[in-house]
């Protein structure tokens, strides 16, 4: 597995990330990521170099995404908790071709380690709070619910989650390269 850094050009693969998972969502019945994500927000992500791509070789198009950083949302996570060293993981999308191999696991893996050397105490994310089936999938990978939130800034996503950051183990060889 290759996990870089995105640049501005990726932008578009990017975006087409959420819209490919916002219709295999529809499908099931979900309204979640139907609401694109702000072009400029997206860019900002990128220029701080929060945003990785995963490839299983660079020859081809990545198998997933995730935006990692220490951008803890205020509607979602307390002044006493945001006090607390951690890392966010938003936008994990993992492509079809990648879907059910347990790339998703790997990747939050791979974030729980950047957490850990970081010396960050936590690995957080937040889900869509009607998204019951992704909340099992985050608790059975150790995340435990901190809480719901319900109020409108949580834009529909308020599940809120956290598991202890953890090196991982050697058995995960990744490659990381940073372009751009």
């Amino acid at each position: 597995m290759i996990i870089r850094r995105a640049i501005e050009a990726d932008a578009p693969r990017l975006k087409r990330f959420r819209t490919d998972a916002a219709a295999w969502l529809s499908s099931r019945g979900s309204d979640q990521w139907s609401t694109p994500y702000p072009d400029e927000l997206l860019l900002a992500s990128i220029q701080a170099g929060d945003v990785y791509l995963v490839h299983q070789d660079l020859a081809a198009d990545p198998l997933a995404t995730v935006t990692l950083d220490t951008n803890a949302d205020p509607a979602l996570w307390t002044d006493a908790e945001m006090q607390q060293p951690a890392l966010y993981v938003h936008k994990l999308t993992v492509s079809q071709p990648g879907r059910g191999t347990g790339l998703g696991a790997l990747l939050l893996d791979w974030c729980g380690d950047r957490a850990a050397h970081s010396g960050a105490t936590w690995l957080r994310l937040d889900a869509w709070t009607a998204n019951t089936r992704l909340h099992a999938y985050y608790e059975r990978l150790g995340f435990h619910r901190v809480r719901t939130v319900t109020a409108p800034e949580a834009h529909g996503s308020g599940w809120v989650g956290q598991r202890a950051a953890r090196f991982a183990p050697r058995s995960l060889a990744t490659l990381e390269m940073h372009m751009g």
